[in-house]
């Protein structure tokens, strides 16, 4: 079930204009280049900004989101047209075989038991071609980034038209390691409103990342650092490990 920021139609109606800065995509974009991926797989696209940045570019673009709500906003942006939209999640993906698949934002950390990242990940490797490759992005644990999720640090304040001013902060409610809550507030000026959405989120440290990635077929083929949020993050890059599917085609 997708958290109510992504699901409530007034929340994702605003999403884009709460967090306008997706510089955190410019490096997804430059991958999709350098590894010459003409297809790719955004998965959990949300209100589609990348899959409409990728396909603006000339990729060819399939994004798969389990929210309506963000999904209908997405259909709505400009060059929307170029990409194949889908209401569902990597376990509900048609036949495909594209060249990249990519988790961008918190995607990766919504699968917060064993078994839904365990079925996210095969669903992912059985719509990529044969040694494609999957790039996301998960918080390195060590780094205690809930700590600096509280009104004090993230509140802000929106002008929005034919909305009015929204202010928006966000407060950590549970730390249960490796299971992090936490809080979004949006209070509509206007209306005097303010409309909450819970998220979790799972922290998973380099050995357990490689050991799911294995599990699901693939081979981590390289960590990088996350440009925007440097040193607090690993941008995994995995590939689909031919030689276990070969294996199990013979």
């Amino acid at each position: 079930m997708p958290d109510e920021i992504f699901a409530d139609p007034r929340l994702a109606e605003i999403y884009d204009d709460v967090d306008p800065d997706r510089r955190d995509l410019d490096h997804y974009v430059a991958m999709a280049t350098e590894f010459g991926a003409r297809s790719v797989l955004d998965v959990g696209c949300g209100t589609g900004t990348f899959a409409c940045m990728l396909a603006a570019r000339g990729h060819e673009v399939v994004g798969v989101e389990p929210a309506a709500a963000s999904l209908d906003v997405a259909r709505r942006k400009p060059g929307a047209d170029r990409v194949r939209w889908l209401l569902g999640d990597a376990t509900t993906l048609p036949a495909l075989e594209v060249d990249l698949a990519t988790m961008t934002g918190n995607v990766a950390q919504v699968f917060v038991d064993d078994d839904g990242w365990h079925h996210a990940l095969m669903g992912t490797r059985r719509a990529l071609r044969p040694a494609g490759r999957l790039a996301f992005e998960t918080r390195d644990p060590a780094k205690r980034g809930w700590e600096e999720w509280n009104r004090d640090d993230s509140f802000e304040r929106t002008e929005i038209v034919g909305v009015g001013a929204v202010q928006t902060w966000v407060e950590v409610v549970d730390v249960s390691l490796p299971l992090v809550s936490f809080r979004s507030s949006f209070h509509f000026e206007r209306d005097d409103e303010t409309v909450t959405s819970t998220s979790t989120l799972r922290f998973r440290d380099r050995d357990e990342i490689d050991a799911s990635l294995r599990a699901a077929g693939f081979e981590v083929i390289e960590i990088r650092d996350a440009p925007d949020r440097p040193g607090r993050e690993f941008v995994v890059i995995a590939r689909a490990n031919v030689a276990r599917e070969a294996g199990r085609q013979g």
